[in-house]
């Protein structure tokens, strides 16, 4: 624009539509004699426009008046601007930007010429006075200028481009991992939200812990990424293990049920088999009201073992439960369907009834420990530049533990990145307050945050952040989102 003393510029791109045919984007303006204010907006791509003709004709449009257009024009020129804003537009030479894939993708528009590039044009006769035709010259400069310029707005596109495929494939990673775990569903988002929350108040500390602590914006988007990364590696875990409700699985419970059905039906067979003898060789009313009681009562013990059963199938939170009968209900012999007797529970089925935390037993509890391992293995693979190098680092460290008592690695405070450390209580409080995990209920923000304070007692968590947490109401970022 100052090379060839126009007073006023405009920027417009092709914008590729998702349906339909591409538009042409008024992207930005400048404007030397006038202040406003633009927003963007879209135009067809036709010859009825000025900017949508040069991108047609893929030729430089130039105009000494563009009030005073020839009828034998397709194109013709909107008004509502000038009449808007008070300005008189007058000479225009529109360039379109062709990449080096020899493709239009925008258009250049330079706006009265001026005589004394330094003058506003502050009345229509200043315009009468000042504005001349672009000569050509400066149509040869800007085709020039356009030139350049298209390479550098297709290097921008592209750059955005990637940008958007690679930001696309980790939100659908995200949402392929919680089709295999619904329960879990938002959870990722939540915890890159309150992540990266939780980061920015850290980086604008004025004093304390954290005063010299800077997260750049390619920090904090390195964070993001991680944090919407983090669980990943459940991809490896089975989907039984990920989505399990309860102690037992569903096919576990109805098995336990067929055999104690079989059971109560043996039993009958048997009572009324020996009511049967006991009528053939006479015997009184009184003996065969003994065996209705005693039917009776093994009906009921039956009825009191499945629902002890029933009962202890329910995952239990941060407390030990009594399970002495279920032991007893291994131990106490039935008879099957095999022809054998055997207990109603098996040594593995007593054991997860046994739980006393959660519904995972041991080896359940090791296979979805093992996520971190493959979530570090799976991004350690991607090739994240250097901008975002540490994002496999910060997000298969979000499970460790200050006092070393974490997984997979366990690392200890000096080891672990302030990014994972910060993950880490996003990662909790969003488990404690989701309302959607099968085996246990949400936890009201002050319950979650006391829990913070019992981890920080326990040396799991930093206690300066979860305290920044609390102070900065850090959760509120999602707790809209929350139903208690």
């Amino acid at each position: 624009r100052f090379i060839t003393g126009a007073d006023a510029g405009s920027i417009y791109v092709i914008d590729p539509q998702e349906e339909g045919e591409p538009k042409l984007r008024f992207k930005l303006s400048q404007n030397e004699s006038c202040d406003f204010e633009s927003s963007e907006f879209t135009i067809p791509i036709s010859t009825r426009s000025i900017a949508g003709a040069a991108v047609v004709t893929r030729r430089p449009i130039n105009i000494p008046d563009v009030y005073e257009i020839g009828d034998d024009q397709p194109f013709g020129f909107d008004r509502s601007f000038d009449e808007r804003v008070g300005y008189r537009t007058k000479s225009m030479v529109t360039m379109p930007m062709i990449s080096a894939e020899d493709e239009v993708i925008g258009v250049i528009q330079l706006i009265n010429k001026k005589r004394s590039p330094e003058k506003r044009l502050s009345s229509k006769q200043s315009v009468v006075e000042e504005v001349i035709p672009f000569d050509p010259r400066s149509v040869d400069l800007l085709a020039t200028l356009a030139s350049q310029a298209g390479i550098a707005l297709e290097n921008a596109l592209l750059y955005d481009e990637i940008r958007s495929i690679f930001e696309g494939f980790v939100r659908a990673s995200v949402q392929a991992i919680e089709a295999r775990d619904p329960t879990t569903s938002g959870h990722s988002l939540r915890v890159s939200v309150l992540s990266t929350r939780l980061a920015e108040v850290c980086d604008r500390a004025p004093d304390g812990r954290f005063k010299d602590v800077r997260f750049t914006r390619r920090d904090l988007q390195e964070l993001e990424y991680a944090a919407l990364l983090h669980d990943f590696g459940k991809i490896g875990v089975r989907e039984q293990v990920l989505v399990k409700a309860k102690k037992l699985y569903p096919h576990e419970l109805r098995e336990i049920h067929a055999r104690i059905a079989y059971v109560r039906k043996a039993t009958e067979a048997d009572v009324l088999a020996r009511k049967v003898s006991a009528m053939v060789e006479g015997a009184g009313a009184s003996d065969l009201a003994r065996l209705d009681e005693e039917l009776a009562r093994r009906h009921a013990e039956l009825d009191e073992a499945w629902g002890v059963i029933a009962e202890a199938n329910e995952p239990t939170v941060m407390s030990e439960g009594d399970f002495g009968r279920i032991a007893e209900l291994g131990q106490t012999a039935y008879p099957m369907p095999e022809g054998d007797a055997r207990a109603l529970l098996s040594p593995r089925e007593v054991e997860s009834l046994q739980i006393t935390r959660g519904s995972l037993n041991l080896d359940e509890i090791d296979e979805i420990r093992s996520h971190v391992v493959h979530t570090y293995d799976f991004l350690s693979r991607i090739p994240w530049g250097k901008n975002f190098l540490r994002v496999p680092e910060i997000a298969g460290a979000h499970h460790e533990k200050l006092n070393g008592s974490g997984y997979p690695k366990g690392l200890t405070d000096v080891h672990i990145p302030l990014q994972s450390k910060i993950m880490t209580i996003a990662d909790i409080y969003d488990a404690l307050t989701a309302r959607d995990r099968p085996y246990k209920k949400a936890v009201p923000r002050e319950r979650a945050l006391a829990i913070l304070g019992f981890e920080v007692k326990d040396g799991n968590i930093d206690g300066d952040l979860v305290q920044t947490f609390v102070d900065a109401e850090v959760y509120l970022e999602v707790e809209k989102d929350l139903e208690y």
